[in-house]
């Protein structure tokens, strides 16, 4: 059996308080082109050659994808990176408190919207279910745990993972956002 080296990428778990000191995280609507089409996800991508660390390939791809300056931005903690399942990718999380812009600025095509989602609505287990997803990578349909989100929105796959890892100790107060 050949060895197959995952590919480098990183995301960014950006986080900030609402006016109501309500704990937010960012999600993104990926656009319909490309692997991850009409996905919720984390801002973040591949490594690109120019990228001197993972951590800037994180905060290239925040910056490029939905306009947050990296003055914005605080790094709070390296998480422990995760593979996915079935695209080959090893995904390097950095959590960070961020200010987020007036406005966000989506990179056309890429992006298609901004989700601030309340964690807590990610700690509600009520909103845990199972569903049979289907998409156009895979054989057949796949039954697939999910958190129902406002709008629409299911969260799944590797960010329901990484965000797994997070949520429980966030409101355990491990890191001050």
């Amino acid at each position: 059996m050949v060895a197959v080296t995952p590919i480098a990428s990183a995301v960014l778990v950006p986080l900030f308080r609402d006016r109501d000191d309500e704990l937010r995280l960012v999600l993104v609507v990926r656009g319909e082109a490309g692997m991850h089409g009409g996905q919720l996800g984390l801002p973040g991508g591949k490594r690109e050659p120019g990228d001197v660390s993972l951590l800037e390939t994180a905060l290239r791809e925040t910056e490029e994808e939905i306009g947050l300056a990296r003055s914005e931005i605080t790094v709070v903690a390296e998480l422990a990176p995760i593979d996915t399942r079935t695209t080959g990718f090893r995904v390097q999380p950095y959590l960070a408190r961020i200010r987020p812009p007036d406005r966000w600025r989506l990179a056309p095509g890429e992006v298609t919207a901004v989700v601030t989602q309340r964690v807590a609505t990610l700690a509600n287990s009520a909103n845990r279910r199972e569903e049979l997803l289907s998409f156009p990578t895979w054989p057949e349909p796949r039954l697939t745990e999910c958190i129902a989100l406002e709008g629409g929105h299911r969260l799944w796959g590797l960010t329901l993972r990484v965000l797994d890892s997070v949520v429980r100790r966030l409101l355990a107060g491990e890191w001050t956002i």
